[in-house]
């Protein structure tokens, strides 16, 4: 068995065709944008992405014959971790969320004609998606409580519920939708099913956009009444909602950790910058052992996100079994990025809090990773259990941690 963790060099040139993207194109195009004025984000956006074009950076997530780059998921996981040391980073690939994972639903789960429709459009850079499941009356991390219904009218569903905190909702021009269909399925993960609602359209109500504690990012409550959408706009079959939903939110989850390790790599570099450049009680920051042990920690957590996704994207690749890895990788990464961000704000001290340093906003916007695709409650559930179910199957738990040769 052979273990490499080095890159090709053509793929050793492509992640440096992406750093440099991000410092000469996306970094300056960042700061001339007003976010406060919506034309000034567009044109933005739209010089980024036109330059991402012509540089060869364009949907490194998708198949070529659909305009990508053709990476498998451990070669995305090295242009991810590069374009998301800049925040519009990922806008400017056409590699976002939601919209790249609505693109792997709809490669795999669409229709022909949906895929024209629909996925030409977001492969193309013309519109956004957003996908619809959460609701505010059940908890978001059991899909099988969801209250939307639908009923077959002829060839019409017609659409009541209620959803909320639905990332891009109030900028996308259509929603993957996910309602209840089967009133009493053998399995309670057999009554969902999706659909590809046109947005806007008559009975998709937004009632707000909802303010965190980051302020307002785009993500909406959703008010749906009596929305009616045609048979053929379900995607995938009767019942299957919840199938597609799993599909679509493990990669998504590892994209996620991707962009995450991105941040948390800042956050360190800004970490170890700080301790070598401020001087308090006779020495470096650097020299003091308690900031030494932050700094040490934050490497050593960083290192193992590395190798967790890296593990997990390989199990992708493979068409492995890749639900116990990429959970326990969604939970770790997620609560070491908190760690390490937090870390590196007590180093900076009341610098690191304000404004003046970007550790405050990447706090901030770090802090829903820990409940986002699943509570980190969620994940250390299903790990104990399959940590338990290996145990009693096998006698030992080594096939609940990631069935390594070690």
């Amino acid at each position: 068995m052979t273990i490499d963790f080095s890159l090709s060099p053509e793929l050793e040139a492509i992640r440096l065709r992406v750093r440099e993207f991000i410092d000469e194109v996306v970094r300056p195009t960042e700061a001339e944008i007003d976010e406060e004025d919506r034309d000034s984000l567009i044109a933005g956006i739209v010089k980024m992405r036109g330059e991402a074009i012509q540089r060869g950076l364009w949907l490194p997530h998708m198949p070529e014959e659909w305009g990508g780059m053709g990476l498998s998921h451990v070669e995305l996981a090295m242009v991810q971790a590069e374009a998301a040391k800049a925040r519009f980073g990922p806008f400017a690939l056409n590699c976002q969320a939601p919209d790249e994972g609505n693109m792997h639903t709809l490669l795999h789960w669409g229709t022909d004609a949906q895929k024209e429709k629909y996925l030409k459009l977001l492969c193309g850079g013309r519109g956004r998606s957003c996908f619809a499941m959460t609701e505010p009356e059940v908890a978001g991390s059991d899909p099988t409580l969801i209250r939307t219904h639908a009923y077959q009218d002829g060839d019409e569903w017609v659409i009541n519920g209620h959803k909320w905190f639905i990332s891009g909702a109030n900028r996308a021009q259509f929603a993957i939708l996910i309602c209840r269909t089967e009133e009493n399925p053998d399995l309670p993960q057999a009554a969902n099913t999706a659909f590809i609602v046109d947005l806007p359209s008559e009975g998709w109500n937004e009632v707000r956009e909802i303010e965190t504690m980051h302020g307002g990012h785009g993500h909406s409550e959703i008010l749906i009444e009596d929305l009616r959408v045609h048979d053929d706009q379900m995607l995938g079959g009767r019942g299957q909602g919840h199938l597609l939903g799993q599909y679509r939110l493990g990669p998504a989850r590892l994209a996620h950790c991707m962009r995450w390790i991105a941040q948390a790599e800042t956050a360190l570099d800004l970490m170890v910058a700080r301790s070598l450049d401020r001087y308090s009680h006779g020495s470096l920051l650097a020299e003091k052992q308690g900031i030494q042990w932050m700094i040490a920690d934050s490497a050593i957590e960083l290192y193992q996100c590395k190798l967790m996704v890296l593990h997990a994207a390989y199990k992708i690749d493979r068409k492995e079994d890749f639900k116990s890895e990429v959970s326990m990788t969604k939970h770790f990464v997620a609560n070491s990025l908190c760690r390490i961000i937090d870390r590196a704000i007590q180093v900076h001290g009341a610098l690191g809090y304000s404004k003046d340093s970007p550790l405050a906003d990447m706090y901030m916007n770090a802090r829903w990773a820990r409940f986002a695709d699943g509570a980190d409650e969620i994940h250390m559930m299903r790990t104990a259990e399959r940590t338990i179910a290996a145990f009693r199957d096998h006698g030992t738990t080594k096939a609940a941690t990631g069935g390594l040769p070690i």
